[in-house]
C-alpha cells in the first residue's frame, strides 16, 4: 500500500476536526496552518470528505467544518477511501495459471486482507489518542 500525499494530508485534516469534534465549526485556513497543507488543496480534499459524508460543512463567517459523526466511528479505511479509492495493493492481473502467479495472487490477497484489518480497526480517535500520548510532556519520578 502507497499513501500519496492526498491520503497524508487528509488523516492530518480529520485528525485535526476530531480533536475539535463538539466545538464547532473549523475554518479551513486555521487547519491548513496548524497541518501545514496548502488552503487551496486543503479545500479540495474537504470537499471529498464531505461528500463522503464523513464532514459537514457550514458557511458564513462563523462556518467551517466538523466531522459528520464522533471519532471513534470514523475508520482509516473510510477515510482513505474517500480521498484515494481503491488504495490497497493488488497482484498481478494475468489469466496464467502458472505456480509462480498463483503464489504471488495468494501472498497479495493476504498482504490486502491484513492491511484491511488493520485499517478497519483503527479509527480517527485510536489515532487521536496515539497522538495525545506522543505529545505529552515526560514525566519525571524521584
Amino acid at each position: 500500500m502507497r499513501l500519496s500525499m492526498k491520503g497524508d494530508y487528509g488523516i492530518r485534516a480529520m485528525l485535526d476536526l476530531a480533536e475539535r469534534f463538539g466545538q464547532g465549526p473549523v475554518q479551513s485556513e486555521t487547519i491548513a496552518k496548524r497541518q501545514g497543507i496548502s488552503e487551496a488543496y486543503l479545500d479540495q480534499l474537504l470537499t471529498q470528505l464531505r461528500r463522503a459524508g464523513l464532514i459537514r460543512s457550514v458557511r458564513g463567517p462563523r462556518g467551517g467544518h466538523e466531522l459528520a459523526r464522533p471519532a471513534n466511528r470514523i475508520t482509516l479505511t473510510e477515510v482513505l477511501s474517500a480521498l484515494e479509492g481503491n488504495f490497497l495493493l493488488s497482484g498481478p492481473e494475468t489469466s496464467q495459471d502458472l505456480p509462480s502467479v498463483r503464489v504471488q495472487q495468494e501472498i497479495w490477497r493476504r498482504v490486502r486482507e491484513e492491511t484491511q484489518k488493520i485499517l478497519d480497526g483503527t479509527t480517527l480517535q485510536d489515532l487521536l489518542e496515539r497522538q495525545r500520548v506522543l505529545t505529552a510532556p515526560a514525566r519525571y519520578y524521584i
